[in-house]
């Protein structure tokens, strides 16, 4: 005898639209900089005995109300737990440095702060993508920039990061023939959003940039190894 038949219809399930509302989700919608000195603890598939450290950048508040943290890591603004590599590290934790404390979750003072910060600047939607917020970069990170595989690479400041209505993130560089004013500072017109200009843009915290604008031969290697192995 044969299964009887729900008398409900059947529903059909939008895997492009649940992968959407998942993806929206994950969207970050406020960003408070890191002043503290915190870092991300990561690890290297090559050195598992070893912990490295990482100043983060900022911590970004999620429309699910979660909070990252964030740091320059490759190609873009990074959320710390999202990074899973064997090759270039894994997430561990977060450190502060003055205790030695190495913890799993972001700090609760910054959850407040976040939390507080969006509900004062509570944008409305649009259906055009806007400028939500800008915020400073202290620690000195620098972009490599590529618009061609045969091109010269140039090596510029990063001065600060754009987050943008859709979640995105950039990083504002400088175009030095524009500047008029120094120190250049966040709202100057010299400005521009990295990747609306360069094809291709890597991030270094500072003492990485300095090796490799005083062409070490090691740190010159080691960065032509990650640029093939992205392509």
């Amino acid at each position: 005898m044969g299964a009887s038949l729900s008398p409900r219809s059947a529903q059909v399930i939008d895997l492009e639209t649940v992968r959407q509302r998942q993806q929206a989700q994950k969207c970050l919608v406020r960003l408070a900089p890191e002043l503290d000195g915190l870092e991300m603890v990561y690890q290297l598939a090559a050195s598992p005995d070893t912990f490295y450290g990482l100043p983060i950048l900022a911590w970004g508040l999620r429309e699910d109300g979660s909070v990252i943290g964030l740091v320059p890591w490759m190609e873009t603004l990074a959320a710390c737990h999202d990074l899973n590599s064997q090759e270039n590290g894994y997430f561990v934790g977060y450190r502060d440095p003055e205790t030695e404390e190495i913890f799993d979750t972001p700090p609760d003072h910054k959850y407040h702060e976040l939390i507080a910060a969006a509900e004062y600047f509570d944008y409305e939607a649009s259906g055009e993508v806007t400028l939500i917020q800008q915020i400073p970069d202290i620690l000195g990170t620098h972009a490599l920039c590529m618009n061609h595989p045969n091109s010269p690479w140039h090596m510029k400041p990063v001065y600060g990061w754009r987050l943008y209505s859709d979640g995105s993130l950039d990083a504002l560089l400088a175009d030095e023939n524009k500047a008029t004013m120094t120190p250049i500072l966040l709202g100057d017109k010299c400005l521009y959003s990295a990747h609306a200009r360069h094809q291709t843009v890597y991030f270094f915290q500072r003492h990485i940039a300095n090796r490799i604008l005083e062409e070490d031969p090691a740190t010159l290697d080691a960065l032509a190894m990650m640029v093939v192995a992205s392509d």
